[in-house]
């Protein structure tokens, strides 16, 4: 027997058009719309919103080809598990094909799944898709990046990092421990919504230190990828003799960083990141050890917020109360001048995320596989 979801499916995917252009997402008219973003260590109890229905969930990731979201994907398995009427869980991985991730979300919904969790790596390009998801009942919620479209039309909720904030932040800690000098910031891809966001509250973060010059009036395109990064940095050290500060949006490009500047026999500059992994900190934690080390500031804890996407999803499906905001705020994972050292292991791989909420048990499982 075809399931009604498959049927009614098939009758409407016919009708799923092109990548509609980004928008910014306004949250008016829901109760979360102006509540301060949560604290990625302080997420609600599941338990009390797993409800009575069965629920089959499926999470589709655009790039699943890092250690990163194998973690993610066991963070959502260990935070469903709480939950005795998950029957199912589901996940594919697009591969970096903006297509198939599109046809992977149908492919899902066309199997009865109830919940969907969505990594949006192509943003407002898979809309559609997610449009259609919601048109027959299924519970549809993009996490990690806030992307365009509107609640209870494209999907039932998006939950985010508050990558605005976070860039404040990151200001915030040049001001008062680099006080003076040039800055400059490293993005993604051009024209990532991600990047832009970031750049947006570094900058008019930085607008409160007349002492500290963002020397480029955009982030630096890296494509996140630490081939393309390290010559982007060996470009800025060619064209800007003295940078003081660098950010990154990403923590493999701020090993670039590093790296780039230790092939140019430079000192490293004042570095904050977000979203660090175990190569980048193995190696602060080396440097430190030899006399060499140099400031470093970063938020992490990232591969939890799609727990919170999670409870959003279960919470809207059951129709019970979860009062966390749609925004979420990494927690300080490294900061040299609060000496905040992170964790480095030499057995786990070097894009591991050490700051996961996984217990080192599983996360040691995640490694082996």
């Amino acid at each position: 027997m075809t399931h009604p979801k498959k049927k009614l499916f098939l009758r409407i995917n016919r009708s799923l058009v092109a990548a509609v252009p980004m928008v910014a997402t306004v949250y008016a008219g829901t109760v979360m719309a102006n509540q301060t973003p949560a604290n990625m260590q302080d997420g609600a109890d599941i338990t009390a919103m797993c409800g009575t229905k069965p629920m089959k969930v499926g999470l589709s990731d655009g790039y699943g080809g890092n250690t990163w979201r194998r973690i993610a994907l066991a963070e959502l398995e260990d935070e469903l598990s709480k939950c005795p009427n998950v029957e199912k869980i589901m996940y594919t991985n697009a591969n970096g094909n903006q297509q198939k991730a599109k046809s992977d979300i149908n492919s899902m919904v066309a199997q009865g799944v109830d919940l969907l969790l969505v990594f949006p790596d192509f943003g407002a390009a898979q809309l559609p898709a997610m449009r259609s998801a919601t048109k027959y009942d299924v519970t549809v919620v993009p996490y990690l990046a806030k992307i365009g479209g509107k609640p209870g039309k494209d999907y039932s909720a998006n939950v985010y990092e508050d990558t605005y904030q976070m860039a404040q932040v990151w200001a915030d800690w040049y001001g008062k421990n680099l006080k003076t000098g040039n800055v400059v910031m490293l993005g993604g891809s051009a024209g990532a919504s991600s990047s832009q966001n970031f750049f947006d509250g570094f900058r008019d973060g930085l607008a409160k230190y007349p002492g500290l010059n963002l020397i480029e009036d955009n982030y630096i395109v890296t494509n996140w990828n630490p081939v393309d990064a390290q010559k982007a940095v060996s470009g800025l050290i060619a064209k800007y003799p003295d940078i003081d500060g660098i950010a990154t949006d990403f923590g493999v490009t701020a090993t670039s960083v590093v790296k780039a500047y230790e092939q140019a026999g430079l000192e490293v500059p004042a570095l904050a990141t977000n979203a660090s992994n175990n190569e980048l900190n193995c190696k602060y934690l080396d440097k430190k050890s030899k006399g060499e080390g140099f400031s470093y500031f970063s938020l992490d804890g990232t591969t939890s917020t799609v727990r919170f996407a999670a409870r959003r999803a279960v919470a809207n499906f059951q129709g019970t109360e979860n009062s966390e905001p749609l925004s979420v705020m990494p927690f300080v994972y490294a900061d040299s001048a609060a000496g905040i050292d992170p964790k480095c292991s030499k057995d786990a791989p070097l894009d591991a995320d050490l700051s996961s909420s996984l217990p080192p048990e599983k996360l040691n499982e995640i490694f082996v596989k």
